[in-house]
């Protein structure tokens, strides 16, 4: 990024060699400081190193669930969530969303009778 500014005709060339040193950084010094990711990638980048720590992989369906825990379920000391920071609004809690979402369990089977069992020990008992 500093290579145009090198060049000779630029204006930044007529400074002090000491003042162009300083210049530049102070502008590495931006760039180190603005380079990073803002706080919720960060957070989540940490939080997801935690959970391959140990781990080789986790799986797309556990990845999913873990996104979807950080951004709807974790809220900080002031109460929001990654969602509601990031929208600008509140939203429904994480478990109302998946009851809307997720279909009803079906009904359970129906009790099938016992079959009969033979009266093996009765003739010995009389």
């Amino acid at each position: 990024m500093l290579e145009p500014l090198r060049h000779g005709d630029h204006p930044l060339q007529a400074l002090p060699s000491a003042e162009r040193a300083r210049l530049e950084q102070v502008a590495g010094d931006c760039t180190d400081r603005f380079q990073r990711s803002s706080s919720r990638v960060a957070g989540r980048n940490g939080q997801l190193a935690l959970h391959h720590q140990g781990r080789y992989r986790l799986s797309d369906r556990k990845l999913a669930a873990l996104t979807a825990a950080h951004n709807y379920h974790i809220r900080r000391a002031d109460g929001t969530t990654a969602a509601e920071r990031f929208f600008g609004r509140a939203h429904e809690t994480l478990f109302t969303q998946a009851l809307q979402r997720m279909p009803l369990p079906p009904r359970p089977a129906r009790r099938r009778p016992r079959p009969h069992k033979p009266p093996y020990l009765m003739p010995l008992a009389a």
